[in-house]
């Protein structure tokens, strides 16, 4: 992993705020942004949540099933397993 330099405290609800500079590299804008939290053993990751198929990892053209997104694409190739 790489360090940024960026050090944050949490404020007393909780909350950190992102650094500008991080918000414009990964097009994170407010109130249309969502983050996605990683835990590993000792570090907290946070990835720009974008929902994505799980077979193909395609962004576009998604509809979600029980909970889990699939594109249109990889839809008709399960249709044609049948």
């Amino acid at each position: 992993m790489k360090s940024t330099g960026f050090v944050r405290r949490i404020d007393e609800a909780g909350r950190i705020v992102l650094p500008k500079e991080l918000r414009k590299k990964f097009h994170l804008t407010e109130n249309e942004s969502s983050l996605e939290f990683y835990v590993t053993d000792d570090s907290i990751v946070m990835k720009k949540y974008e929902p994505s198929c799980m077979f193909c990892n395609r962004v576009e053209d998604t509809v979600e099933y029980e909970g889990v997104k699939i594109c249109r694409s990889c839809i008709e190739k399960l249709d044609k397993l049948k």
